[in-house]
C-alpha cells in the first residue's frame, strides 16, 4: 500500500487529511519569489468552506495565476481568475468574496455581464427585419436608467429591462409569424388587440412596455402613430389571483411543521408566507442578524417594526438555521445554499422561486392568501403600515363584496 512520505498515512486518508490544503500551499510559498501575504488566510478560508479535495484543486488553479509573468495584485488576480461564460468559476467567486471581505479588492461586474447576456438573448431572439428597433429600444432603456440612477429618481431594473424585452420579442414574433408583417410601421391596433388577447392576465403589463416602445418607435419616425394608444385594460381593477382554501392551509400548515422529509428552505418560506404574508425576497434577504431570539421576533425586508413569531414558525426557522450551521458558511443569510455557501450573497431568485414546487403552490398564492384575509378582516391602513406598504396597494385586496359569513347571523327563514 502506498503510504505518504511525511504523515505516514495511505493515499486514500491522504485525500481527505484536513491538512492537506495546508501543505499544498506551504509548497505553493515555497516556489513563488514574493508570496502574497494573504494566501495563508486564503487557504485558512478555503478549507472551512470546501471539502479537502476541492480547496487543494482551487489552491493549484491559483498557483498557475500566481506563477505567471502578470500582475498578483487582487484586483487583477480576480479578473484573471474568472472563466468566460455565464459563471465565473469557483475559484473567482472564493477570491471575490475574501478579496471584498477584507477591503483588498472592488467586486466584479458578473451581475452586469449576466444581465447583458440575457438581454442579447431576447434581442437575438426576434425577428430579422424587426431586430434593429428592439435593439435600439434597449439601448434607450440603459440610457434611462442610467440617467435615473444620475438624478437619485427610481431606475429600472435588470428584471424589468428583461420583461420588457421578452414582451417585444414575443410581439414580434407574433406580427412575422402569424400577422405577415415585417415592419414596425404597418402595425396597426388590430395586430395589439389579437396579441393582448392571446394572454389576457398579462394585458396590462404588456399594454405599458408596448405603449413605452411605440412612444419610443415614434420619437424616432419608426412608425407613424402609436397602434395601442387609447386601448385600456379591461380586466377588474381589484385581486384576481387564485388563493388557497382553508382546508389547503391546514394541509400546508401539517406538512411544515410536521413532515420531516420536507427540505428547511421549504418550510421556511412556506410558514412565514403561509402565517406572516412574507415575500420570497423577504425571506432570501433575511439574514442571521435581523433575528431576536429572546423576543423570537425578526424583521423582514422594509417592514418598520420586527415581526412577532409564533412557536411554530420559530421552530421551523431554527431548523433552518439547524441546516445552515451544518454547510459551516460565514454567509450571513439564513437560507444558504450549495451556490452561496461560499460567499456572502442570498440565494438567487431562480432557487428561491422553485423552493414550494414540492407543495404544489407557488409562493406568490400563499402570499396573497394572507394579505387578502388580512385586509378583508383589519383595517387596510393598519395592514399597510405593518409590511411597511403604500396604502393604495393593499386596497386591491379588498373584496368587492359583502363576505357572506358575516351575515349569517342575520339570515331569516322563509315560512
Amino acid at each position: 500500500m502506498r503510504r505518504h512520505a511525511g504523515l505516514g498515512l495511505c493515499s486514500a486518508c491522504w485525500q481527505r487529511h484536513p491538512d492537506r490544503p495546508f501543505v499544498r500551499a506551504e509548497n505553493l510559498i515555497a516556489e513563488l519569489a514574493e508570496p502574497p501575504d494573504w494566501l495563508r488566510d486564503f487557504t485558512a478560508d478555503l478549507a472551512v468552506k470546501y471539502c479537502v479535495s476541492r480547496a487543494c484543486t482551487m489552491i493549484t488553479s491559483l498557483g498557475r495565476l500566481l506563477l505567471d509573468e502578470q500582475s498578483n495584485h487582487p484586483q487583477a488576480l480576480l479578473e484573471r481568475s474568472r472563466r468566460s461564460g455565464r459563471s465565473m468559476g469557483s475559484l473567482a467567486r472564493a477570491l471575490e468574496t475574501f478579496f471584498t471581505g477584507h477591503g483588498m479588492a472592488m467586486a466584479t461586474d458578473q451581475a452586469e455581464r449576466l444581465a447583458a447576456g440575457r438581454r442579447q438573448r431576447r434581442i437575438d431572439a426576434v425577428p430579422e427585419t424587426l431586430r434593429p428597433t428592439v435593439d435600439a429600444f434597449a439601448d434607450f432603456m440603459m440610457r434611462s436608467r442610467e440617467r435615473a440612477r444620475r438624478a437619485g429618481t427610481r431606475p429600472r431594473s435588470d428584471g424589468t429591462i428583461e420583461a420588457a424585452l421578452a414582451i417585444m420579442r414575443d410581439l414580434a414574433r407574433f406580427l412575422a409569424g402569424e400577422r405577415g408583417k415585417q415592419d414596425w410601421a404597418l402595425t396597426d391596433v388590430h395586430d395589439i388587440e389579437a396579441f393582448l388577447a392571446g394572454l389576457p392576465q398579462a394585458r396590462k403589463r404588456r399594454l405599458v412596455v408596448l405603449g413605452q416602445f411605440f412612444r419610443f418607435a415614434r420619437s424616432r419616425k419608426i412608425v407613424l402613430v402609436d397602434p395601442s394608444r387609447g386601448l385600456a385594460s379591461q380586466g377588474p381593477s381589484g385581486f384576481t389571483g387564485a388563493t388557497l382554501t382553508l382546508d389547503q392551509q391546514r394541509v400546508l400548515f401539517r406538512r411544515w411543521t410536521t413532515g420531516p422529509a420536507v427540505h428547511p428552505h421549504e418550510a421556511l418560506l412556506g410558514m412565514l408566507a403561509l402565517l406572516h404574508g412574507a415575500s420570497s425576497r423577504e425571506v432570501k434577504m433575511l439574514q442571521t442578524a435581523d433575528l431576536d431570539p429572546h423576543a423570537r421576533t425578526t424583521r423582514l425586508g422594509d417592514r418598520p417594526h420586527p415581526v412577532p413569531l409564533d412557536p411554530a414558525s420559530w421552530a421551523v426557522l431554527e431548523r433552518c438555521l439547524a441546516h445552515r450551521e451544518a454547510q459551516r458558511t460565514d454567509n450571513p443569510h439564513v437560507m444558504v445554499t450549495r451556490q452561496t455557501k461560499s460567499g456572502r450573497g442570498p440565494a438567487s431568485t431562480a432557487y428561491v422561486s422553485h423552493v414550494l414546487d414540492a407543495c404544489g403552490f407557488p409562493p406568490r398564492m400563499i402570499r396573497c392568501t394572507r394579505l387578502l384575509d388580512l385586509v378583508n378582516t383589519m383595517d387596510p391602513k393598519l395592514v399597510a403600515a405593518a409590511f411597511g406598504m403604500d396604502p393604495e396597494a393593499t386596497m386591491i385586496y379588498l373584496s368587492d363584496r359583502v363576505d357572506e359569513t358575516r351575515l349569517s347571523e342575520w339570515e331569516t327563514t322563509k315560512d
